[in-house]
């Protein structure tokens, strides 16, 4: 049996009330759908929070689970949350100012220079990728390090495969441009 099947006789569980087949599927999910928030948002704590309303969307909505991959399904109702998160941030900076990024705890098995050089690099390429804008952002988080086909990529999004790999070259290139820029300031 394969994890999709699977994954379907859970979301059939689940529908039926299953509140264990449920968990069974966030457990087998969790990792790989923070993963693809933290890439979206640029932050651990926001990742975390999309991953939990994810979670409870997909419980909330589990009866109209319409049959396709599960994984696929959850990372749809995932990027409508980063969505809705995007718009109340834009709304936070109206009033608030600008958002504070989230303190990051070091690796003590690494170096301190390794750590810091790395945390930069990770800063940058997150600052970068949470500045694209999100008809570009979505298609490269799922294809480049979700590892989504274009296909699988369309699914999600609701475009054609060739439209992600429009975006994703785009996105590509502006990644390059910014970082270039950012590796020129230091």
């Amino acid at each position: 049996m394969t994890a999709e099947a699977d994954d379907a006789d859970l979301a059939r569980g689940a529908a039926a009330g299953d509140e264990r087949a449920f968990s069974r599927l966030m457990t087998r999910h969790k990792e790989p759908l923070y993963r693809f928030a933290r890439r979206l948002t640029g932050d651990s704590d926001q990742a975390y929070e999309v991953t939990q309303q994810t979670f409870v969307s997909a419980w909330g909505a589990i009866g109209r689970y319409d049959g396709r991959p599960f994984d696929v399904w959850l990372r749809a109702i995932a990027l409508n949350k980063v969505r809705d998160l995007s718009r109340r941030r834009a709304v936070r900076r109206i009033f608030v100012g600008t958002d504070e990024e989230a303190a990051r705890v070091p690796d003590p098995t690494r170096s301190a220079e390794g750590v810091l050089l790395d945390r930069e690099r990770l800063t940058t390429l997150d600052r970068a990728i949470a500045k694209l804008p999100e008809g570009l952002k979505a298609p490269l988080v799922l294809t480049v390090f979700d590892g989504r086909s274009h296909a699988e990529a369309g699914a999600i999004l609701g475009i054609n495969a060739k439209a992600v790999e429009t975006r994703v070259y785009r996105a590509k290139k502006r990644l390059a441009a910014a970082l270039g820029s950012a590796h020129r300031e230091t």
